[in-house]
């Protein structure tokens, strides 16, 4: 599929997720044959203001290429500033603009899946990108705000009269949260009423699942947020079923492997006090379902101390190999 100028041989993406598509994660999935990378999700308006912390967010390396940056804001000019500020960065492929995201205090702001409510301004806003834009821009929506407000395939209209370049849809409301089941028929919705591209996403856990939304949907490709969480394997999975080719599993120990490999790298971006915090999250994602999991996170979550976290974890996959 193509978004733009650029040529994707895989279609299947990694949705952007606070607190966990950086960078360290994100190397990690492609890895594993993810076709594209999101960053989190960026403020255009501390980027306008200069803010290092949030400059952080954006660094990209050479081995997670290509990348998609997310930005979220609601003022027209501060969002085609932000699109200004990384016109000449290279490792920034395309710039993609937040929706859909439906955390509350985002949303109270006017920011993410606020906009689905104020079409105008969101044609406003991709408008104001696409002018200063030497890259594609990219838009993420949902389902709607609420039930009330259903809206997508209208909304994903103006957006493509608006410039922009493809269209990652969410098959939930806003209210919905990440609560019952993703509605794929609205994804169906959208890609027979736009020419641009279409990524579904939502409700993606296995290689079956994504097959399964590709038929129903036709969309031209898959976005995987939480089924890829302690799980980066989904994404060559998807391909190879998607291929027609035998599907990968990894072992137990190999998953212990990944999360172990993957800590290092959080280490090395991120240092020892913010790594060990922060790869809580991952460490569980990657052992759940083994078993004696939950003492093992126990263990690790007390733990302050990442050589300490790794030798729980090195004694964690020798115990699984002699089940």
């Amino acid at each position: 599929m193509n978004i733009g100028n650029i040529l994707f041989e895989n279609n299947v993406f990694l949705a952007p997720m606070a607190g966990f598509t950086d960078i360290a994660f994100r190397e990690i999935c492609k890895e594993e044959q993810c076709g594209l990378v999101y960053t989190e999700m960026v403020s255009s308006k501390a980027l306008y203001h200069g803010s290092e912390n949030t400059k952080k967010l954006c660094k990209i390396s050479d081995k997670e290429k290509p990348v998609a940056l997310q930005l979220f804001g609601h003022e027209p000019e501060i969002m085609a500033s932000a699109v200004e500020f990384f016109n000449d960065i290279e490792d920034v492929a395309i710039i993609d603009v937040n929706m859909g995201c439906p955390a509350p205090k985002i949303v109270k702001n006017g920011d993410g899946s606020s906009l689905m409510k104020d079409p105008k301004l969101a044609s406003q806003i991709v408008k104001a990108m696409k002018k200063v834009s030497k890259k594609p821009i990219t838009v993420k929506i949902r389902k709607g705000f609420d039930k009330n407000n259903i809206n997508a395939t209208e909304f994903a209209k103006v957006l493509e009269d608006s410039g922009a370049d493809a269209i990652a849809i969410h098959g939930r409301t806003r209210d919905q949260m990440y609560e019952g089941k993703a509605d794929w028929e609205i994804i169906k919705d959208v890609k027979n009423s736009v020419s641009i591209p279409v990524i579904g996403n939502g409700d993606v856990f296995t290689a079956e699942d994504a097959l399964k939304l590709i038929n129903k949907t036709n969309c031209d490709g898959i976005m995987i947020g939480r089924g890829c969480q302690g799980n980066p394997w989904i994404f060559k999975q998807i391909y190879q079923k998607i291929k027609g080719l035998d599907v990968y599993y990894p072992t137990p120990s190999e998953r212990i492997d990944k999360c172990i490999s993957h800590y290092k790298k959080a280490i090395g971006y991120f240092g020892e006090y913010k790594a060990v915090r922060e790869m809580r999250k991952h460490l569980a994602a990657y052992i759940k379902g083994l078993r004696n999991c939950t003492d093992v996170k126990d263990k690790i979550n007390a733990e302050g101390n990442s050589e300490n976290v790794i030798k729980v974890l090195e004694k964690y996959r020798e115990y699984l190999k002699g089940i």
